[in-house]
């Protein structure tokens, strides 16, 4: 699996964790950014791992800011993205689960603790389909009249 990592200035020391945890477990990794503290508008960074994704160049995406909320509203406005703000290990499990979510956001300021246990789930749960492929469909209905198709 390849995963898309990308952070603002504000997620830039934990990005460090979750290069390691991601390496940890085998994975491969592109690091879109951003590399100093020095202030940087989240959006731009969000939109290059989500066209990234949306492409077929990696196959998950995690995403780091303040609050985790900023990544994911600009994310989510990529068509075909879903992003999921996932500030626990059950929030991962089910964005992936019922959502098929492709990126994890997190909330810098949460600190470290939960780093490790939100990405493990993230990344090893698969979708569970079912039931849920017909509200995705849903989704992608909304997106088509929003965006057009194409």
């Amino acid at each position: 699996m390849r995963i898309a990592i990308g952070s603002d200035h504000r997620g830039c020391k934990l990005k460090d964790l979750v290069i390691e945890v991601i390496t940890k477990e085998g994975y491969d990794y592109y690091d879109f950014g951003c590399y100093t503290e020095d202030s940087v508008d989240y959006p731009d960074i969000a939109v290059q791992v989500a066209e990234g994704i949306v492409k077929g160049e990696y196959d998950r995406g995690v995403l780091l800011c303040g609050t985790g909320i900023g990544m994911c509203i600009a994310a989510n406005k990529v068509k075909g993205i879903r992003a999921a703000q996932c500030p626990d290990a059950f929030t991962a499990k089910r964005a992936r689960l019922h959502n098929d979510a492709q990126i994890c956001c997190i909330a810098a300021e949460q600190g470290r603790a939960r780093v490790a246990s939100v990405l493990e789930v993230f990344l090893t749960t698969e979708f569970e389909g079912g039931r849920h492929v017909a509200r995705l469909n849903k989704i992608k209905e909304i997106e088509e009249k929003q965006f057009g198709r194409g």
